[in-house]
């Protein structure tokens, strides 16, 4: 073996009994503090009477797997078994709809913004696009077709579906 590693292995070593020394020690105090405790609470003196501890007493913890409504929490679905897998089926999540118009084919709205917007990779162009505030209350981008535009904010325009 190389001189470094040996140093290594030694200070690994030394991490190692430091580590359970203060493990030790810490488990050592505790069990200190709940004995003279336990003798305080009982009524019985100990030989130092100024050292007042109050009891240790549990905290409730509550089971995030009881039968509450939070029992389809992510805790609980890790911990299902197979049998409860197949009577309950695939964990499905409810996506909010990415269609602002709610089936409409047609939206009035107020134009916050006018934005230029870059296509993706292969094609190249300046695409004029509006951000819009419709009038139930969502907020989409709309693209402005043709060549120019005079839009501006406050502008009240009328949306159709599309991409």
């Amino acid at each position: 073996m190389r001189c470094g590693a040996v140093a290594l292995i030694r200070k690994m070593n030394l991490i190692r009994k430091g580590l359970s020394v203060l493990s030790l020690g810490i488990r050592t105090q505790f069990t200190q503090i709940r004995n003279n405790s336990y003798l305080l609470s009982s009524g019985i003196k100990t030989q130092c009477s100024h050292f007042q501890v109050p009891a240790i007493q549990p905290i409730p913890v509550p089971t995030p797997c009881a039968s509450t409504p939070a029992a389809t929490s992510v805790l609980c679905r890790a911990m299902a078994s197979l049998a409860q897998m197949h009577r309950t089926g695939p964990h499905i999540k409810k996506r909010k709809s990415r269609n602002p118009l709610n089936g409409n084919p047609f939206a009035k709205g107020v134009i916050l913004k006018t934005l230029i917007k870059k296509p993706k990779k292969p094609n190249s162009a300046n695409r004029k696009c509006v951000l819009v505030r419709l009038s139930n209350g969502k907020e989409m981008v709309a693209y402005v077709p043709g060549i120019g535009h005079n839009l501006q904010e406050h502008n009240i325009v009328l949306v159709r579906v599309g991409r």
